[in-house]
């Protein structure tokens, strides 16, 4: 029978689970009342509060019907030289605009621009409808597609996020449809790092975007602010530095310079007080399992690539480690083989799971060896059928276990795996 194992290495993770700092205290208390920051890099959330609960997103919901539109760009529907029309409906809408009339027809390439610069309401409605037909249609739309990209605790009721009472997004989601910006449309992402769009001299007043990290020298390239009064001011922002990107999610600050302060010591507290450590190298062995009728007892395990992990620079407390493989492993065994997972805990930051392969191969034992392993067994099963006449039927069974390989069936005789079972 096939079970799952869980054991605790020995050998090989000792650095590891030596590895930790004594200096107290690396958690970021943010005035946000939600927040959601993770490092793409690593895949590593670096902070969460209030990240699911779905909220009003004000302007920050603008970035999914630009997602709308790139999809549209990418599947050839449109092109940066199509133009749009301008309807009654988008030409009144209020708040930040492009100022467009019924007389223009904008490129999809200038509503780009003045959906992310200008944050132009008018802007969204007039992709809306050039997409979708309509606004509420298009709405729709927004909404099924963030659950098909699984941005759970997202809905939608217009394009622009102006206030709505089905216009929500979680932080989480918000930090999901960043990463999608970023990663599967690096050919537009470019535009959320333009500081000024003076669409047609319109607007002068209105030229600059409202990203206030673009010009600090922070490293920071995008996306999107937010305000309403309802949802206070927000900012999905990124930044890259070095090999690290990093995209923060904060909403519920009480003003723009609350806004500007807070990004600021978010990117700050996640590029210094995070660095990368290797503290597992590629083939260093993390522990050994038995091998059921191999021409060796047991096989090393260790992972194919090095380890990498952020991890907090002035944390204190230790990483944990577990090794789970499933049993019986039977001869023969090739080298590279994966065999078992390693899941490594660090406090407050999640698990990172590592492929481990046998580090060498491991042939079929002899005739000698598989005929000693039958008659064990054999005598054995013959041990545990006398136990159990003997004490009738009052007495409930208890199998036999081998301590050094829990799991396993009977190994050979001289096996001595180095990981002991928990």
């Amino acid at each position: 029978m096939t079970r799952r194992c869980h054991v605790l290495a020995r050998t090989g993770l000792a650095a590891l689970l030596a590895l930790s700092t004594t200096l107290p205290g690396w958690a970021f208390e943010t005035a946000a009342t939600s927040a959601y920051v993770v490092d793409l890099t690593t895949d590593t959330v670096l902070m969460e509060k209030n990240a699911d609960v779905p909220l009003p997103p004000a302007s920050m919901s603008k970035l999914m019907t630009l997602n709308m539109l790139f999809e549209a760009l990418e599947d050839g529907r449109v092109s940066l030289d199509t133009r749009f029309n301008v309807s009654e409906r988008a030409m009144a809408m209020g708040g930040s605009t492009m100022f467009l009339n019924t007389q223009d027809k904008p490129t999809v390439e200038e509503l780009i621009k003045g959906i992310i610069v200008l944050s132009g309401n008018d802007a969204c409605v007039v992709v809306a409808e050039g997409l979708g037909g309509t606004e509420d249609a298009f709405s729709s739309q927004m909404t099924e597609r963030a659950r098909a990209l699984g941005m759970s605790n997202s809905t939608f009721g217009n394009s622009s996020g102006w206030p709505h009472p089905a216009q929500r997004m979680s932080m989480h989601d918000l930090g999901i449809l960043a990463e999608r910006l970023i990663e599967h449309f690096p050919q537009y992402y470019h535009y959320f790092g333009i500081q000024e769009f003076d669409f047609d001299g319109r607007a002068p007043d209105n030229r600059h975007n409202r990203n206030p990290l673009l010009s600090l020298g922070m490293g920071a390239d995008g996306l999107k602010t937010g305000h309403t009064e309802e949802a206070g001011y927000g900012l999905v922002g990124s930044a890259m530095q070095g090999s690290r990107r990093i995209v923060f999610v904060i909403s519920g600050l009480s003003s723009d310079v609350e806004r500007r302060n807070e990004s600021a010591s978010i990117l700050n507290w996640s590029f210094r007080q995070f660095a990368m450590r290797t503290p597992v190298k590629a083939g260093q062995v993390i522990a050994e399992v038995p091998v059921w009728l191999g021409d060796a007892a047991t096989v090393a395990l260790a992972p194919a690539e090095d380890l990498e992990l952020l991890m907090p620079v002035t944390a204190s407390g230790s990483i944990e480690g577990k090794v789970d493989w499933t049993g019986p492993i039977e001869a023969p065994v090739a080298q590279g083989t994966q065999l078992a997972t390693l899941t490594i805990t660090r406090a407050g930051m999640g698990e990172t799971v590592v492929p481990l392969v046998a580090t060498t191969s491991v042939a079929e034992a002899g005739f000698g060896p598989k005929f000693k392993a039958a008659a064990t067994q054999a005598l054995v099963m013959a041990r545990n059928l006398a136990d159990r006449d003997g004490a009738g039927d009052t007495t409930s069974e208890t199998p036999s276990v081998t301590p050094a390989a829990t799991d396993a069936p009977a190994a050979p005789a001289d096996a001595a795996p180095a990981a002991a079972a928990n």
